[in-house]
């Protein structure tokens, strides 16, 4: 008992030290876009000049200017133009990463202060996201902790917290301390939290009514009123955050949710309707009406089919082998997201590595996402350094074609393969809990 306790400490130890190494050469890759110099805004005199040769760009440095963080302004105090420009202090991201976004930028006064801030406010995001994984899963969370996307991405953007919300929410359902209903409105409250800071993890919420829903394992004994508790928890917690904003600025606040409506599948976006799409129509690389009108149809049509897909795999499972995957599913709707939306930045590898590591999936599958993922994530900003300075951009092009659609390819694969993965083994040996194989009853015809 005691060799075993300390080989799980080990662990943990060995998983937090490399995801705060990695984190660390994180911020200092970004930070070879910062200054001195700086101009009188505070924005570094270097950045526009080196950020996509050197791939050191940062959305946290990009956004020091034109959203009223280095006015310390606090969030949401503005709206939106009727071309989709935002103003004042408004940003394009919910309300919790917008608070977010202001507490990095308090005392700072240069972009290179509020990168510095912002990496210290989301550090210990990373830092719980891997320890929590190292509970779920043991080693194999070095998969997060000291992979190339956590040192591309841990400060791209603000999304560690999100991933720390969704990485909770089955880190409480994995537990036994509380009933099942409890630990999934726990869940749902988590998921509700993280829909507040970058809406995917509202995905889950169905997954997750749909586990407490059938855990009975008999459809004649559905729990009909533990999973409407799972939905109404999140409702309520996503409502209750939200309405102080809306209330108060509701200009700003439904701005933020008007710009992503509003935005185009354009060369910043490396979906499959840019690389796809686009060239089909016939359309140069600045896009057309006919062609952003045909991406807003039809990108929200097929991310609906393949959400709707998803939850119906998962239930046919449960009527297979008498549980519904739910954290499968879920990373299935989250590879449909990836795959399917108008934008994928490369930082939504980040929402996808957890899945990586708590699902069985073949290492080969996760090498080969991961080498897609680095082919994209460096080859995208290469590409508009050639565009920017009218250098020649077939090589540059060919890279990110490249990424885009290996990274494509793989969450098809990955769609299908998470449904019916099974869980990884825990650091006691134990696989994440279900209920025992001997009370699942025959399958109802």
């Amino acid at each position: 008992m005691r060799a075993a306790a300390n080989i799980r400490t080990g662990t943990t130890v060995t998983i937090l030290t490399a995801c705060l190494l990695t984190m660390i050469l994180g911020y200092l890759d970004k930070s070879r876009c910062i200054g001195p110099p700086f101009g009188a805004d505070g924005r570094s005199l270097i950045f526009d000049r080196i950020k996509d040769r050197d791939v050191c760009y940062s959305d946290i440095q990009l956004l020091w200017l034109g959203r009223g963080i280095d006015q310390h302004l606090f969030p949401y105090t503005g709206g939106i133009t009727p071309d989709g420009v935002l103003t004042g202090s408004t940003v394009e991201y919910p309300v919790l990463s917008g608070l977010l976004m202001w507490l990095g930028g308090i005392g700072a006064h240069t972009d290179a202060a509020f990168l510095l801030h912002s990496a210290l406010l989301l550090a210990p995001f990373g830092l719980l996201t891997a320890w929590m994984l190292g509970r779920l899963a043991g080693r194999a969370a070095l998969l997060w902790a000291a992979s190339p996307p956590l040192l591309l991405y841990a400060f791209h953007n603000w999304e560690l917290p999100v991933v720390a919300t969704s990485v909770g929410a089955i880190a409480v359902m994995a537990s036994h301390r509380w009933s099942l209903r409890t630990r999934a409105v726990l869940a749902a409250v988590l998921l509700g939290i993280g829909f507040c800071l970058k809406l995917y993890p509202g995905l889950f919420v169905l997954p997750l009514a749909l586990y407490v829903l059938t855990e009975g394992r008999d459809r004649n004994r559905l729990d009909v009123r533990g999973a409407a508790a799972v939905l109404g928890a999140a409702a309520a917690t996503v409502v209750a955050i939200n309405v102080p904003f809306a209330l108060t600025h509701y200009d700003g606040w439904r701005a933020s949710f008007t710009f992503q409506q509003l935005r185009t599948a354009d060369l910043t976006s490396n979906s499959i309707w840019y690389w796809g799409l686009r060239p089909l129509m016939g359309v140069d690389l600045h896009g057309s009406d006919t062609y952003n009108h045909v991406v807003g149809i039809v990108s929200p049509l097929a991310l609906c089919a393949g959400l709707a897909l998803a939850v119906w795999l998962g239930w046919k499972h449960f009527e297979r082998h008498g549980s519904y995957p739910w954290i499968g599913v879920s990373g299935a709707m989250l590879c449909a997201f990836l795959l399917l939306h108008k934008v994928h930045s490369p930082q939504y590898t980040l929402w996808l590595i957890p899945f990586l590591v708590l699902l069985r999936v073949p290492w080969s599958l996760v090498a080969a996402y991961l080498v897609a993922d680095l082919t994209l994530g460096i080859g995208v900003f290469r590409w508009f350094d050639t565009l920017a300075t009218r250098s020649d951009t077939g090589t540059t092009e060919f890279v990110v074609n490249l990424g885009v659609w290996g990274q494509a390819a793989l969450l098809v694969v990955l769609f299908f393969v998470f449904v019916g993965a099974p869980l990884r083994r825990t650091e006691r040996g134990d696989p994440l809990p279900t209920r025992p194989p001997a009370a699942v009853p025959a399958a109802v015809p």
